[in-house]
């Protein structure tokens, strides 16, 4: 009777088997999915030794080149099955920042890779200024997001679609930061767009992120969601650069929104500029005035506009760094360049190509304002200077080095008064420093227009590009003690071949505190 009824209780006993197994694999995939995504991360945090915060933009490379770079929270996510389990050794590599080298001379740390847990690395900070996070591009906090940190912003990940931003420019309107940058690109192709993308945000206590938190950048954008171009002013062919961003009442005395606009032909080629003004309904620039090419040397590029009064006149100053250009700050002055002024000692009755210094009483050169001459600037007091033609003490934008007295050459950057430090302060990068365009520098004057006397290094860079640097005002705190200046993170004109990820053509904010002894 058995033997007749085993193939019979076979199939049952299969069937049974069956059924156990399904049950144990759904039960494991249950316990499975609410294990959290974390889990499988090895999570590195890299902290300023003296701060506690995460620091942006270290390098975590492992000896068979295994790489990572940390986010704006400071965190690299490893997720790499081969490493597991193992003590790993890394190096530590960050622009202005160092860990102490061991007995072979390896700078680098040795960590116990377990996916699910993390470890935090303490790095020194060799630069005077703080880096504090990404602005812009792709990614801005995908490890802390990977870790299950927290993260500041209402899109981590970064917004408007956007992959790169050149040169960022800020100016105040309707309430708003109004943030512009230069040539644009996207995830979906190489080429992105050459004619200024734009956002908002909300300032700092009136719905915006404190300063040293982020900045929520809400973008104009096109149907497909990426960042679409604000200056296009009918352009076919080229690129539109604008600068010298400033709001002024128009003629019946509405808020307006100005700007300068170049149109290059490529990275060197002006092929016609003039001013432009913003239609609030449009979203977008259209043009205000064609100028003439001969007026170019009214206009430096890549200007932040700086407003002053002096002799109970309001004006706006102009310069690739410090100003060397004003103007009447109303519509009709500032719509008229012949109504502008320069900072010269040059003889304004010498033809174009003059340059016939002029002089006072007391035989020095003569600063003024002028109408009519060119503006000078440093590397022209340089090359006076190399020819013979100007005493060192008599140049005005030329400040030497704190510590070495050697010549600082700066190239682009922005002059604001200081509450703080009761001075015109300057942000800046070096031009032929120990990173071509990669060296930041500090300096102080009474005067907008000088003489800036000595500067500071404040952020270094090992052969990358950290140029057009801005100080934000509005980011101020502490009655101006802590500032915040932001510029563009590139390996172009470096030389280097390998860029970083995702911070590559990317904005990056430091902070800088006037009251550090070491800004002397």
């Amino acid at each position: 009777m058995l033997r007749r009824s085993s193939p019979f209780l076979a199939c049952r006993f299969l069937k049974l088997t069956a059924v156990i197994l399904c049950l144990t694999a759904f039960a494991l995939a249950t316990a499975a999915s609410s294990v959290t995504a974390t889990d499988r991360y090895f999570g590195v945090q890299v902290v300023d030794e003296a701060t506690g915060r995460g620091v942006p933009l270290v390098e975590l490379q492992t000896v068979n080149h295994l790489t990572w770079v940390t986010d704006s929270g400071g965190w690299a996510a490893i997720d790499e099955p081969g490493l597991a389990g193992q003590q790993v050794f890394f190096f530590v590599r960050s622009h202005g920042y160092e860990v102490p080298k061991d007995g072979f001379g390896y700078a680098g740390v040795r960590l116990d890779v377990q996916p699910g847990r993390t470890a935090v690395v303490k790095i020194r900070r060799i630069n005077i200024a703080e880096r504090l996070y990404r602005v812009t591009g792709e990614g801005i906090y995908r490890d802390s997001l990977m870790l299950g940190q927290p993260t500041p912003l209402a899109e981590p990940l970064g917004a408007g679609r956007v992959a790169g931003q050149d040169s960022a420019f800020a100016e105040r309107y309707r309430g708003k930061v109004f943030w512009f940058w230069g040539d644009t690109s996207r995830m979906s192709y190489p080429l992105g767009h050459f004619w200024m993308a734009a956002a908002t945000s909300e300032l700092p206590n009136q719905g915006g992120l404190a300063p040293d938190h982020g900045v929520d950048l809400h973008y104009l954008v096109a149907d497909d969601g990426f960042s679409r171009p604000v200056a296009r002013l009918g352009v076919e062919k080229g690129m539109i650069w604008a600068d010298g961003f400033v709001t002024l009442p128009d003629e019946t005395g509405r808020q307006r929104l100005l700007c300068h606009y170049a149109h290059m032909a490529s990275l060197s080629e002006m092929v016609g500029h003039g001013l432009a003004v913003f239609d609030d309904d449009q979203g977008e620039f259209e043009i205000l005035k064609v100028l003439d090419m001969d007026d170019r040397h009214l206009f430096p590029g890549q200007a932040h506009v700086l407003r002053h009064r002096e002799d109970g006149q309001e004006y706006l100053y102009f310069g690739e760094v410090f100003p060397t250009v004003r103007v009447k700050a109303d519509w009709q002055h500032y719509t008229n360049p012949a109504t502008y002024e320069v900072f010269t000692c040059l003889d304004p009755a010498d033809n174009a190509d003059g340059d016939r210094l002029l002089l006072d009483a007391d035989g020095r050169v003569d600063y003024q304002w002028r109408r009519g001459g060119k503006p000078v600037d440093g590397s022209v007091e340089q090359a006076w200077i190399a020819a013979g033609r100007l005493p060192q003490d008599e140049a005005r934008f030329l400040p030497v080095c704190c510590d070495t007295g050697q010549v600082v050459l700066l190239h682009r950057g922005s002059v604001r008064w200081n509450d703080y430090r009761q001075r015109w302060i300057a942000i800046a990068t070096q031009k032929g420093g120990t990173s071509f365009l990669g060296e930041v520098w500090y300096t102080e004057a009474l005067q907008p227009t000088g003489p800036w006397r000595r500067a500071t290094k404040i952020v270094t860079h090992d052969q990358y590009s950290f140029y057009n640097p801005v100080h934000h005002p509005f980011f101020d705190q502490d009655g101006g003690r802590e500032i915040y200046f932001e510029g563009t993170y590139t390996k172009m004109f470096s030389g280097r071949e390998v860029a970083t990820p995702r911070y590559e053509y990317n904005q990056i904010m430091y902070r800088l505190d006037l009251a550090d002894p070491k800004l002397r």
